[in-house]
């Protein structure tokens, strides 16, 4: 008989945990890189993980992506953000963005590089 019971990802296990470690210790660089605190977004991709959307305190943004929503939580948890329901408003204003990035989202109308 073939096992039905779903794989649940709602605690990390012991390889879930050294990840989450992994992630607090990268989150942790990119704040000491931007002036020293950060917040985060949990975003959830599907199968392919949760992605932890960034924002330092001078305004740049970046992002991680764990393989469960669990391991996500528990890393920020362990780096000390502060973490957002939503990307938008006050936290989503906070992004500073520079040229390359307004080229690459505008694409050929403002003459950035072809998108694709």
């Amino acid at each position: 008989m073939a096992d039905t019971k779903q794989a649940d990802d709602s605690t990390p296990d012991a390889r879930g945990e050294r990840r989450a470690a992994r992630l607090a210790k990268q989150i942790k660089a990119f704040a000491k890189g931007h002036g020293g605190s950060v917040e985060g977004q949990l975003a959830y991709l599907g199968q392919k993980g949760t992605r932890i959307v960034l924002v330092a305190e001078d305004g740049t943004w970046g992002d991680l992506v764990a393989p469960t929503h669990a391991v996500a939580q528990q890393a920020a948890e362990r780096a000390g953000i502060t973490l957002h329901e939503s990307f938008d408003g006050d936290f989503a204003a906070k992004v500073r963005t520079g040229p390359y990035e307004w080229s690459r989202m505008a694409g050929l109308q403002l003459g950035g590089p072809r998108n694709g």
